[in-house]
């Protein structure tokens, strides 16, 4: 058996200490962007998911400064972030861009202070590389459970208000008429959002960790319009393109130049650019042969069978 492993992928794979550990983690991490990264597209949030990385790069770059764990830095200026845009948003789709864009200023600001600190206080670049693309190998095993846990928290905050969220998402009217706290709905998502971004910023980079959060969403939701297996489809397709890409990362060992493994972050972001644009072209296909405008018929299927399941929300945030 492990001559046929050892014919297909690199000697020493699953071996390799830092490689399981990335599995784990990058698994994890993973599907909590798939859950969170569906309902960001349905509620037209990805700029705000963008947002929370860079500011995010802030909190990063300043653990690193002051000699701490970047994970806790990540989480603190992104749950920050989170809230301040909830503060100052509001429930219409401009005011909300509005207030996402003055936090990412802000952000933005703090991050180039604090890598400018950093890098000419530690004469490196090694850690400014690290907080913007991330490594997964890098992570140690001590931080596990840590993952688990922060994962298990942001899934938990979804699945609390899972209904009065899909119903908020389409219609927030309604939503508001039928005595769904959108203001608190909102607030929680944007905690969830937070933490997601922050895990995803330290495996794939704080640049990169957008694609992580809406790459494999947006592509499930072209293969279909329920939310239910647009989740499903979203953690399948993070799950491989994350599992498939620490394979390639270890196995370019190997490749030109020799010596030097490629990021990790390189090959699952290409990963999931190639898997939209299969599932983009389905849909298409499958919309021509329904007879419809590619893309738009199932938009608003996918807003009508949202609507539909939505509605059968109770009462109040949970």
């Amino acid at each position: 058996m492990s001559g046929v492993l050892n014919g297909i992928f690199a000697p020493g794979l699953f071996t390799n200490g830092p490689v399981r550990v990335a599995f784990v983690v990058g698994g994890a991490v993973s599907l909590v962007s798939a859950v969170v990264g569906v309902f960001t597209v349905i509620r037209g949030q990805s700029f705000a998911g963008h947002s929370l990385a860079d500011l995010g790069t802030a909190g990063g770059s300043g653990a690193f400064l002051v000699g701490a764990n970047p994970l806790w830095g990540f989480i603190t200026f992104a749950l920050i972030g989170a809230g301040a845009m909830e503060l100052f948003g509001a429930r219409r789709q401009r005011a909300r861009d509005m207030a996402t864009g003055i936090v990412l200023g802000a952000g933005l600001g703090i991050a180039a202070l604090f890598l400018y600190l950093g890098t000419i206080e530690r004469a490196t670049t090694g850690a400014t590389i690290t907080i913007l693309f991330g490594s997964m190998f890098v992570i140690r095993a001590s931080m596990i459970p840590v993952f688990a846990i922060l994962s298990v928290l942001a899934l938990g905050i979804v699945g609390l208000v899972y209904r009065p969220l899909l119903l908020s998402a389409v219609n927030q009217d309604i939503a508001a008429a039928r005595g769904v706290p959108v203001r608190t709905v909102g607030l929680l998502y944007l905690l969830a959002m937070a933490i997601a971004v922050s895990l995803s910023c330290v495996t794939i980079g704080a640049i990169l960790s957008t694609a992580v959060l809406i790459g494999p969403a947006a592509a499930a939701l072209r293969l279909t319009r329920r939310p239910g297996l647009a989740i499903a489809w979203a953690a399948g397709i993070g799950l491989v393109v994350t599992w498939f890409g620490i394979v390639l990362a270890y196995d370019s060992y190997n490749w030109p130049p020799a010596g030097r493994h490629w990021p990790v972050s390189f090959f699952v972001v290409a990963l999931i650019l190639i898997v939209y644009l299969v599932a983009d072209l389905a849909s298409r296909r499958a919309a021509r042969r329904a007879g419809r405008r590619p893309g738009v018929g199932s938009r608003q299927d996918g807003v009508s069978g949202t609507l539909k399941n939505a509605q059968a929300a109770p009462k109040g945030a949970g």
